[in-house]
């Protein structure tokens, strides 16, 4: 499998590539890609516009020589994953399309946790584009700047602990998506601080993938 990383940030590329080598074990063998041109945060939505071609280019890349069983985009707007689809045979997931999917199955009310608040009516009209907005209570945002929060692991837990407990007491949420790829491993370790259930977006796409390909 290859994770394409829409953000420019090799260090975040190696972070969510050893998550998903976490989720999916040794049965799948599992490389990270980087593009190679756009931010190293995608924080707004042009930038995620212009991710998508970006997204598509490293994706055909990495299926041209074969032996490529899946293509993960570990974006939680999921650019390029429809064009991706539409040129390649093998299975491509979304890290936000799972996640979203992972977190209002059952017909569980679910919010988001995430840094961007410029993506804010972005990731609403995601919700909508899967059909989950019956089920969706709405987004909950840090403050300040998303990419300096980021480099601050403790803050970074902080804030986002509290945004997911707004999800819930304010908005009634009942699981909570941690919307984006570079807060992976803040997402696992909300897990032990929060009492609801925190859909990890890496995590998730990997079940589906795996799913995919079982026989």
């Amino acid at each position: 499998m290859v994770l394409i990383n829409p953000n420019t940030s090799t260090a975040t590329t190696v972070m969510m590539t050893a998550l998903a080598r976490r989720a999916l074990g040794p049965a799948l063998a599992v490389r990270g890609v980087t593009v190679p041109r756009g931010p190293r945060m995608l924080t707004d939505p042009a930038a995620l516009r212009a991710a998508a071609p970006e997204v598509l280019a490293a994706g055909l890349r990495a299926t041209a020589g074969g032996g490529c069983a899946a293509l993960l985009v570990a974006a939680f707007g999921d650019p390029g994953v429809k064009e991706l689809r539409a040129a390649t045979d093998v299975p491509v997931v979304g890290i936000g399309e799972a996640a979203l999917g992972e977190a209002a199955a059952d017909g569980t009310p679910f919010g988001i946790a995430t840094t961007t608040p410029l993506l804010a009516d972005a990731l609403a009209v995601h919700v909508a584009s899967l059909g989950l907005a019956d089920r969706y209570t709405g987004s909950r945002l840090t403050p300040g700047d998303p990419e300096l929060l980021t480099r601050d692991p403790e803050s970074l837990l902080d804030a986002l602990e509290r945004a997911v407990r707004a999800c819930v007491v304010q908005d009634g949420a009942r699981a909570v998506v941690i919307g984006g790829g570079p807060l992976g491993e803040a997402a696992e370790a909300l897990r032990s601080r929060c009492a609801v259930r925190i859909v990890a977006p890496i995590p998730a796409a990997c079940r589906v993938i795996a799913g995919l390909l079982s026989p």
